[in-house]
């Protein structure tokens, strides 16, 4: 399937166009195996950055086969490693920059589905939104023509679901780097026509740092994924072998399993305790939001809305 799937994916590159049989072939030829390879991903990227135009139909095949190749072509499925983020930010970051949002889409997608990405796509991502707002220009900007630097809607929806992705630094748990990344964007546009989602997200962003909470076991690192699938995958003749015996020697056995399956299982975490924990900020939390505030002087209309959430709910 590699072999044709390839031809088909040149031939619409050297057009600078995909028809809409072409984009059905790649389609036919992609999903045919069940995966997408990396060199069928890489072909993607050669046709994508060739395309004078980028229909919607080629950006929904685009995000889903990237999106397939990055977080199932290997094992563990729906799992970002180091490699592959850095992989997909060598295809897009080729020149330096974020070309098209059908990109940006990519990433975000593949931040939102994975059960785990690197902290280095998520933080590439923002810095790149980082940068088209500060330069005026990139793919969230009228298709990429210089614009005033200000903070556009299309940039809000990206970083609240980036900041807030499952894959990111824990389910809906907003870092120290982003918060900053909040602040500085706030500082840079404070006088601009920002849009109007841009206010709720800084202070929502910034209040879910300082009084959310993660547990260090919200996420499966790529690494134990893979050490549990490999032990799931070799238990059929072991363990098989040992229920067996279990079953013929239940008489014998039974004290010895009630003492130990029998014991009382430990409560586990009390999510409450560790919520209303969350819900207190920190003396650390408290001076670095201070030396946030401070950078500049003065406490601006965005900073005491923050101020008043935090209030509120101590």
């Amino acid at each position: 399937m590699t072999t044709q799937f390839i031809d088909i994916a040149q031939r619409a590159a050297a057009d600078g166009q995909v028809s809409a049989d072409e984009l059905l072939a790649l389609r036919r030829e992609g999903w045919g195996d069940g995966i997408i390879a990396r060199d069928e991903a890489e072909a993607l990227f050669a046709l994508n950055n060739a395309l004078q135009e980028r229909s919607a139909e080629w950006c929904d095949f685009f995000v889903e086969a990237i999106g397939e190749f990055v977080l199932n072509a290997a094992p563990p499925r729906l799992q970002c490693s180091h490699d592959e983020a850095a992989w997909l930010i060598a295809q897009i970051d080729h020149d330096g920059v974020v070309e098209s949002m059908v990109e940006l889409e990519t990433m975000v997608r593949i931040i939102e589905r994975a059960e785990n990405t690197p902290e280095t796509l998520k933080n590439y991502v923002l810095t790149q939104i980082e940068r088209e707002v500060l330069t005026g220009t990139g793919p969230t900007r009228c298709g990429g023509q210089l614009s005033a630097t200000h903070i556009s809607a299309a940039e809000c929806r990206i970083i609240r679901r980036v900041i807030f992705a499952s894959g990111g630094h824990g389910p809906a748990a907003v870092t120290r780097f982003d918060a900053e990344m909040l602040f500085r964007l706030k500082d840079e546009t404070l006088a601009e026509e920002n849009a109007a989602e841009w206010d709720d997200l800084f202070v929502d962003g910034v209040a879910n740092y300082l009084k959310g909470f993660t547990l260090q076991n919200a996420q499966v690192s790529h690494e134990r994924k893979l050490e549990l699938e490999a032990f799931v995958a070799d238990n059929s003749a072991s363990v098989g072998r040992f229920m067996g015996r279990v079953a013929r020697e239940a008489p014998q056995v039974a004290n010895h399993f009630g003492k130990v399956f029998g014991k009382r299982k430990d409560a586990g975490p009390d999510y409450a305790a560790l919520a209303s924990a969350g819900e207190v900020v920190t003396d650390h939390e408290s001076e670095w939001l201070e030396e946030m505030i401070n950078a500049d002087g003065e406490v601006d209309e965005l900073e005491s809305r923050l101020i008043a959430r935090l209030a509120a709910g101590a």
